[in-house]
């Protein structure tokens, strides 16, 4: 058994900001992968107890309902940054809750992984380089998310094969992979590489149940690896965006504003300002790999199907 439970798959959906909702996290746990969301997608603040209330007794029913079922367990991201003010209150939602899986990003977590093992909680974090990992491991992090050349959102630049060979030499634990994986196979490679469970997040938001509009699905079915910009224009932070959305808010992807000067964001179609938040969409590098809009449970299906025929090959 994995420390994470009997998955159907060593996957976790990675959180998206504004495309993870409960529906989707649902559908994947429910689906036998873990479901994941970013606390600040419930907006405003008092919806994250309604979310994870919802989540918990969805989950809990479905377990007693059907016991030798595998559903997944749920993580919640927090952003520990010091410029997110709602970060007390969301971990207290989440201590609340007993949130099984909480995962942070963009700073260290320091005292939220005490507050977190204290109820049983386990804390994963994100990095993008050597030196990160080890500070999340000096703090006591149960597991490390290793961001890598390619992945939506804010990602890093390292290659997966360096990156996890390197990490791998000092840290025998939990080891997630994350960068450009949208298919069964590449959850087997994740493994092979090193790791013990692959991270997928742009193959999930052309999915029925994410909270993508229908322009943003169709630019990620559209897409090609080629179409993904790299810059820290919109957040101050390097980060994967489609060209798509940055046209769409009338800038060049191009020529973007060199750093250290004031972000434009452009205006959207019906001419109102555009915000980086809301209307410049993150992808990876592996766009070019999807072209469909299947159902979590259709999806998780056939990456499973993919993942055996890819350890039958091998």
């Amino acid at each position: 058994m994995s420390c994470l439970g009997e998955l159907a798959l060593p996957l976790i959906g990675a959180p998206m900001f504004l495309v993870s909702h409960p529906e989707l996290v649902l559908a994947q746990c429910l689906s036998g992968i873990v479901g994941a969301f970013p606390s600040l997608n419930a907006r405003p603040a008092d919806q994250l107890h309604a979310w994870l209330a919802q989540i918990s007794r969805t989950l809990a029913l479905a377990r007693e309902e059907a016991p030798e079922r595998r559903i997944a367990p749920y993580a919640v991201n927090l952003i520990v940054h010091s410029g997110n003010p709602r970060l007390e209150g969301d971990l207290a939602a989440c201590i609340e809750f007993k949130v099984p899986l909480v995962i942070t990003s963009l700073s260290s977590p320091g005292d939220l992984v005490r507050r977190v093992h204290a109820y049983g909680g386990r804390v994963f974090h994100d990095v993008i380089s050597v030196r990160h990992a080890e500070k999340a491991l000096s703090e006591g992090v149960d597991g490390l998310i290793l961001v890598c050349a390619g992945a939506g959102g804010h990602g890093g630049l390292l290659n997966p094969i360096a990156f996890t060979a390197e990490v791998r030499r000092f840290w025998g634990g939990p080891l997630v992979l994350a960068g450009t994986l949208t298919e069964g196979r590449h959850i087997l490679a994740a493994q092979v590489m090193g790791a013990d469970y692959a991270y997928m997040g742009t193959r999930f938001i052309a999915t029925k149940e994410a909270q993508a509009s229908p322009a943003y699905q169709q630019a990620i079915l559209e897409a090609r690896a080629a179409d993904i910009v790299y810059t820290d224009h919109f957040t101050g932070i390097p980060g994967n965006y489609l060209k798509a959305g940055i046209l769409a808010a009338g800038l060049d992807p191009g020529h973007l504003p060199a750093r250290g000067e004031k972000p434009d964001f452009g205006k959207t179609a019906a001419g109102e300002p555009a915000k980086a938040w809301r209307d410049i969409w993150g992808a990876g590098q592996g766009v070019g790999n999807v072209s469909d809009v299947p159902g979590v449970e259709e999806l998780v299906t056939r990456l499973r199907r993919e993942y055996e025929a890819a350890k039958s090959r091998v």
